[in-house]
């Protein structure tokens, strides 16, 4: 059993919200976990580790007035869905975020991150 190394509280994602490439406009995955330094994301395939990728979130009128938010993040670790062997859970961090798209981000973990329960 592994122990968690995590410091921030992290929540579920409730609201399906798709990652792109900002760069090739490519799906990349789904938010399914998200933190105040980073997130989780359910992908159809395996993304490579300790690259940045350039990652954009289009977003709903009610969390922001802008129509998507861009930033850099790098994948931690990326594994196997338990449940689903079609799907690989990637985790990030985030490495770049302009202080408008992190207060974005914010509302998008308080809004729609629902909190985990403790064991």
């Amino acid at each position: 059993m592994t122990t968690e190394r995590r410091k921030l509280a992290r929540r579920n994602f409730s609201y399906y919200m798709r990652v792109m490439d900002e760069s090739t406009g490519n799906l990349i995955g789904h938010l399914s976990d998200i933190s105040t330094n980073g997130f989780k994301l359910d992908s159809p395939k395996p993304l490579p580790l300790k690259v940045d990728f350039r990652l954009r979130i289009d977003q709903t009128g009610e969390i922001s007035n802008k129509s998507y938010m861009s930033f850099s993040a790098g994948a931690l670790w990326c594994q196997l869905d338990q449940f689903d062997p079609n799907i690989y859970n990637v985790g990030f961090q985030i490495v770049s975020m302009t202080p408008s798209d992190y207060d974005i981000f914010l509302k998008m973990f308080n809004t729609y991150g629902k909190q985990i329960n403790s064991r």
